[in-house]
């Protein structure tokens, strides 16, 4: 008979409680694999086929991507590179030689070259204002003014004309910058937006307001992003005064903000609906004001309950900046397009696009992870 670990917990001086050690093999990662992986016939041959494909597919990357990938290329007198190499390694290894000899174009489009520092410093105070917005210590009145000079700053780095700076005109701008500036300031209107019409389609005291939302959701989400766009570029101007010319970049930023701020509306609203009557009943017995009741109770906890839809809301505008083609401004997405028009490196385009893959992939997952985290840390006051 075996002999089986005891520990006793003194519960009191008269009696114990005996608790007995789990099993060895059902704790720790080969505990995990049986019970998850190897726990019947048919689950081990499943893990099985998985775990080959994987592997095969994996080892076939590697192969590909790294073992045999040409890293660079040497260039003709001409000035242009030459490709030949990388055209005999066609299909056995990936050319990312493309990549350092056209990241300038991808990234910032047809900006000046001398001037391109102007854009980068703009993506890094992006990145910046994400990441001091995403700190909740900073989440006071103070941060608003963080917005606006931020994006002030980015507004005279990129326009210029100042400061010694040449003046450069919205048609040159191109690559992460635009990506990026649609993504921040679309978001950032069409949150407040979304939250005020939503708030509006529940009124019930102003019906005038609530068809005006209702029909304002149901237009903006019956037609897509694209049509929304080619309405911006082609139909707006013609109704606007004889010699009045509003920017496409201006026109592609408001038709991204009530396209996103319809959807957006839809998931507050639904937060607000989950939330229990009982919420907004005990702040009329404290007597608190509607909007005092809205921003301080019934607010925070309907957000709380909708941080995963908002969030996927967020990625999916995030990638939807690649429509903007469609009036002329060329970001991220399209620049890699434009970069794939040079004849020597036409035959590359896997490369490229799997460069834009990972750029977006890591703005997609940080939000994602984010999220995830503050859904934890808000939700932590919950659990039992």
């Amino acid at each position: 008979m075996s002999q089986t670990t005891i520990d006793t917990v003194a519960v009191d001086p008269r009696y114990t409680v005996a608790r007995e050690s789990p099993p060895a093999g059902s704790t720790g990662p080969w505990g995990w694999a049986r019970a998850n992986l190897f726990g019947s016939w048919w689950s081990t041959a499943v893990t099985l086929l998985l775990g080959y494909v994987i592997l095969r597919i994996g080892f076939s990357f590697i192969s590909w991507a790294v073992i045999h990938a040409i890293w660079t290329v040497p260039t003709s007198p001409q000035g242009t590179p030459d490709t030949a190499i990388c055209q005999n390694a066609k299909g056995i290894g990936a050319c990312w030689a493309i990549i350092p000899d056209k990241y300038r174009l991808i990234l910032f489009g047809r900006y000046p070259y001398q001037e391109q520092w102007r854009p980068a410093i703009c993506c890094l105070l992006f990145i910046g204002l994400y990441v001091v917005s995403a700190m909740r210590r900073f989440w006071r009145k103070e941060l608003a003014l963080i917005w606006i000079g931020t994006l002030i700053l980015v507004g005279v780095l990129m326009w210029g004309g100042v400061l010694g700076m040449p003046l450069v005109t919205e048609d040159q701008w191109g690559g992460l910058p635009i990506t990026l500036m649609l993504a921040t300031i679309g978001l950032a209107c069409a949150f407040p937006l979304s939250v005020l019409v939503a708030l509006g389609r529940r009124s019930t005291n102003l019906p005038a307001v609530k068809m005006l939302c209702v029909v304002y959701v149901e237009l903006i989400r019956g037609v897509p992003l694209v049509a929304l766009l080619f309405m911006a570029s082609v139909m707006f101007p013609l109704f606007m005064p004889a010699g009045v010319n509003i920017d496409k970049l201006l026109r592609a930023q408001v038709a991204f903000i009530l396209f996103t701020g319809a959807y957006l509306a839809e998931v507050v609203r639904g937060g607000l609906q989950a939330l229990p009557k009982g919420q907004a009943e005990a702040a009329d017995a404290l007597g608190l004001s509607y909007w005092k009741k809205t921003g301080f109770i019934i607010l925070p906890q309907a957000l709380r309950l909708v941080i995963p839809p908002l969030v996927n809301t967020f990625i999916g505008s995030f990638k939807d900046t690649s429509l903007v083609l469609i009036v002329g401004l060329f970001d991220l997405l399209n620049m890699g397009t434009v970069a794939l028009s040079d004849p020597p490196w036409q035959s590359f385009a896997t490369e490229v696009y799997l460069a834009l893959a990972v750029i977006y992939f890591v703005f997609c997952f940080a939000m994602s992870k984010y999220s995830r985290g503050l859904e934890r840390e808000l939700g932590r006051a919950n659990r039992r």
